[in-house]
């Protein structure tokens, strides 16, 4: 959870922070990760920051990211936001979200009898608003578009 902007720095730190502290040790030997994102906000398909900050993470982790973004106004489609989503809020039962403390506590004592058991954790960064990104940045980028809706869908390669 962030305290401060939702950039797409930010949900890219998320990333890098999930993979860091959770992903690499499920899966070792793991050479791409998939990502399934909004289309629109901090990780639109069309938000060059966000793209050239997946870069970053790909060239850090060496790992090739392969990009789906929901399309447009499909949000509700994506299964792990929307099933996960209920049990916090029925851990929460309209409890005052009193401090941040507070809420990742309760998102984190959230499990299912499945066994689902979520965690969560606090991002202290402050992120700067209204980067850009120039063209020059931007050619500079490896992504590969798929064939089917390249637009939304691509691979990120890391730069050697």
């Amino acid at each position: 959870m962030g305290i401060d902007h939702d950039t797409a720095e930010f949900a890219v730190a998320s990333i890098r922070r999930w993979w860091l502290e959770m992903g690499m040790q499920r899966f070792p030997q793991a050479t791409r990760l998939l990502i399934t994102a909004d289309g629109g906000g901090s990780n639109s398909s069309r938000n060059r920051l966000w793209k050239k900050s997946l870069q970053s993470l790909a060239d850090e982790l060496q790992l090739q990211l392969e990009i789906c973004h929901f399309p447009p106004g499909t949000s509700k489609w994506n299964k792990i936001e929307h099933r996960l989503f209920c049990f916090i809020t029925k851990n929460w039962r309209g409890r005052p979200l009193t401090s941040y403390e507070v809420i990742v506590n309760l998102i984190a004592s959230t499990t299912t009898t499945k066994g689902l058991k979520v965690q969560a954790a606090i991002d202290t960064n402050v992120y700067d608003v209204g980067i850009k990104v120039t063209d020059e940045e931007f050619k500079q980028l490896r992504i590969t578009p798929a064939k089917f809706h390249g637009e939304w869908n691509y691979t990120v390669k890391p730069r050697k």
